[in-house]
């Protein structure tokens, strides 16, 4: 019953935000919401109070008690909605298929379906001695990818 009430505020509070999608949610025994957000552009602090008092403000803390989290998916945790791919065009992602392929490469384009990573690999010359960069490309689509994250370079 609670847990419906809150899960309803949060999707009405979506709603009114639309580059705003939601990633992770659960309320545990305890009554502690914790709600991991993501947004097209990024996600702002003001963003996650947002989320928290669409909830907290629709709530009566004399009938319920409970905690709330609302924060943004982190940098380093995997990506598990189709929508934080397009935001990452550009940057390098390190997938693992369902297959155990290990891919690495620059994600350059994400729509509805699958995404393309491009990178660059020495091999040898056809013809000679020595070795030339080739670029190289792959067609991933989701239903393939087991786990997906953004490498993070310093």
């Amino acid at each position: 019953m609670f847990r419906d009430t809150v899960k309803k505020l949060l999707k009405e509070g979506l709603k009114q935000r639309e580059d705003l999608f939601l990633i992770d949610f659960d309320v545990s025994a305890d009554n502690t919401i914790k709600i991991v957000i993501d947004g097209d552009n990024g996600v702002l602090v003001e963003d996650c109070i947002f989320i928290s008092r669409a909830i907290e403000h629709n709530l009566d803390r004399e009938e319920q008690d409970f905690s709330l989290e609302v924060l943004s998916a982190g940098a380093t945790e995997p990506l598990t909605n189709k929508r934080q791919y397009k935001k990452h065009i550009g940057r390098t992602l390190n997938i693992k298929t369902k297959e155990d392929q290990t891919i690495e490469g620059t994600l350059i384009e994400a729509d509805d379906d699958r995404i393309n990573l491009e990178w660059k690999v020495r091999e040898p010359k056809p013809v000679g001695k020595g070795k030339v960069t080739v670029k190289k490309q792959a067609e991933v689509s989701y239903n393939t990818i087991s786990k997906a994250q953004v490498v993070i370079k310093f």
